[in-house]
């Protein structure tokens, strides 16, 4: 036992003292995501611990890339120091408020994680012909990747029993933070303790020639294979009934396509060292045929991305669709023709690409999407004859269904920051000054409620439904906590179940009651209270004529046993179908205020 353990301690301190940067990284990326969880999203700390969890992970592949390209060609203090200051560069590009963290910022983040971890496959590999090398090093991640999850999923099961155990049976009284903060940290820096021990000493371990694994063999071909066979079944009889039917292909075929293609690419990766194996046919076969089978399903790609294109325009995912419809005619070129193709040019050339998508100057993602949505929003107007002196006329007749079109596509762009170009079409001093007062405020969604009621001659089809909505929104983000004992922070569309002073609250918002929304909280499952009733006096009490309304505070409160509870909303929304007797509340940024009764 001894031995063992000398031996455990001894690889850990091997590892810590190899990758150091690597497990700072994976420690911060820990203590990140635990203040994260722990901060209410209305808090100005939370985009901070946000950005910073984010960067913090995005670390751990950045410097095990720049550790196993310090192995090939030293330097290390050099290349570390290039990724420390690329991690704080990118940290300040993203935004210091949660309302200008759109989607456009998610897209930054997971290209991102997909080029660092690409960088990770070939990194060391830059200057080596040795493809055997470059092959057997990432068999070895993806297996050691493999490993690192099945042994960090028991490893984190086992302790949190333990510590559950030791509360239950001994009388702790553990917070049940502990449980969300072993489990942030176990999944962050345990698995990756657990990978770089996998590693052993790195780079010389991980290329070093080793035998095929069975279980790789076995995997490849008997579940990967089978499932491309049938993935090209279903994408070719879909072809002949889009040649048959003269029809234009469904757009979320591009992502059966794509999968086809990525799960053909992965096995035609793993399997690649049982080519020169004259006994494995199969392998042949399927190398050879593998991209000759891809070429009329890029062909169908290219038509159903260009379908949505060309009547919708580009946008973000749009336009990464194409680029993989590009990425993969290329790959198809390439290892057609080339005889002495090498499967480096795979990772290689898709970090390429998606670097070109990132930060290539008019072409990149976000230029293409925003000039594009530009572009439909005036086609959208001038095919409706709503321009004129290029502003738009509010008094002309328009459908419901064209007005949808326009405000979504303000809001896009205002996610965007193309306030300018948006108010630059309205001559309408109050409709501008009130989309002018939208666009700083927290959520988007005002803008098309403005847009909405900004059209007077509105034409609606029979049938469709009408959906009205009322805003509440608070004028300030400052809660008064004065006299109050205890806060809880309400998720939405969940239960949740505190413990306070031994007693347990239950807070539910998820169950709905006669097809209405609910929100109650029950005191140790006997006494409860439902707060929708005093929203509903709340919007009673403020409705106007712009289905928007600004309250000092938003809130509600009620007596429940020995206890005072108050809700505090920063906005809260009512809506309803006409053809509904149902009216759904939305909220985000709520908290719960409890104090005992004297």
């Amino acid at each position: 036992m001894k031995i063992k353990l000398l031996e455990i301690t001894g690889k850990a301190r091997e590892v810590i003292l190899r990758y150091p940067m690597v497990l700072l990284m994976a420690l911060l990326g820990s203590a990140g995501a635990i203040c994260l969880y722990e901060t209410n999203y209305s808090e100005p700390g939370f985009i901070a611990y946000s950005k910073f969890t984010m960067c913090s992970c995005l670390g751990i592949s950045l410097m095990f890339a720049l550790k196993m390209l310090s192995q090939r060609i030293g330097k290390s203090y050099i290349l570390e120091s290039a990724g420390i200051i690329f991690l704080v560069g990118f940290y300040f590009i993203f935004p210091d408020n949660n309302r200008d963290f759109t989607e456009v910022y998610q897209y930054i983040i997971i290209v991102t994680f997909l080029l660092s971890h690409l960088f990770v496959s070939f990194a060391a590999f830059l200057n080596r012909n040795k493809e055997p090398n470059f092959w057997q090093y990432n068999k070895n991640l993806f297996v050691n990747t493999v490993l690192t999850i099945i042994f960090t999923g028991v490893l984190t099961g086992g302790i949190e029993l333990a510590v559950l155990a030791v509360d239950k049976l001994f009388d702790f009284k553990f917070s049940e933070r502990i449980y969300l903060d072993l489990f942030f940290f176990m999944a962050i820096s345990g698995s990756c303790l657990n990978f770089l021990i996998f590693n052993e000493n790195g780079l010389p371990y991980l290329e070093k020639d080793s035998q095929y694994p069975v279980v790789l063999k076995f995997f490849t071909q008997f579940i990967l294979i089978p499932l491309l066979l049938i993935y090209a079944i279903i994408l070719y009889f879909y072809a002949f009934k889009i040649l048959i039917n003269w029809e234009l292909p469904r757009g979320w075929v591009s992502y059966l396509v794509l999968a086809y293609s990525i799960v053909g690419i992965l096995a035609l990766l793993l399997v690649h060292p049982l080519k020169a194996d004259h006994t494995k046919s199969w392998v042949k076969a399927f190398s050879r045929l593998f991209f000759y089978t891809i070429i009329p399903l890029v062909i169908l790609l290219f038509v159903a991305i260009f379908t949505r294109i060309l009547e919708y325009g580009y946008t973000e995912p749009r336009y990464f669709v194409l680029l993989l419809a590009v990425w993969l005619t290329g790959l198809v070129v390439y290892f057609v023709f080339n005889k002495k193709a090498s499967i480096r040019f795979i990772p290689v050339s898709l970090f390429v690409a998606g670097t070109f998508s990132l930060v290539f100057p008019y072409l990149n993602a976000f230029s293409v999407a925003k000039r594009s949505q530009k572009t439909e929003l005036i086609k959208i107007l001038n095919n409706n004859h709503l321009l004129s002196q290029g502003k738009i006329d509010f008094n002309k007749k328009v459908s419901e269904q064209t007005i949808n079109k326009i405000t979504s596509q303000f809001v896009f762009l205002a996610e965007r920051k193309e306030k300018d170009f948006l108010l630059n079409l309205i001559s309408d001093a109050k409709i501008k000054n009130k989309l002018t007062e939208d666009f700083q405020q927290f959520y988007f969604w005002n803008i098309n409620n403005s847009l909405k009621n900004a059209f007077v001659n509105v034409e609606k089809k029979p049938g469709t439904s009408d959906y009205k909505q009322i805003i509440l929104e608070s004028e300030t983000d400052i809660m008064n906590i004065q006299d109050y004992q205890y806060m809880i922070r309400l998720q939405t569309y969940a239960k949740q179940f505190k413990e306070i002073n031994g007693d347990t609250f239950t807070i539910d918002n998820q169950t709905k009651i006669n097809g209405s929304d609910a929100l109650r909280i029950i005191l140790n499952s006997k006494e409860e209270i439902d707060f929708i009733p005093a929203i509903h006096k709340l919007f009673q009490e403020n409705t106007t004529a712009e289905g928007i309304a600004k309250l000092k505070e938003i809130s509600v409160e009620n007596n429940l046993g020995k206890y005072h509870i108050k809700i505090i909303f920063r906005d809260i929304s009512k809506g309803k179908y006409s053809y509904s007797i149902h009216e759904n509340f939305y909220y985000n940024d709520a908290v719960i205020l409890i104090r005992e009764n004297k």
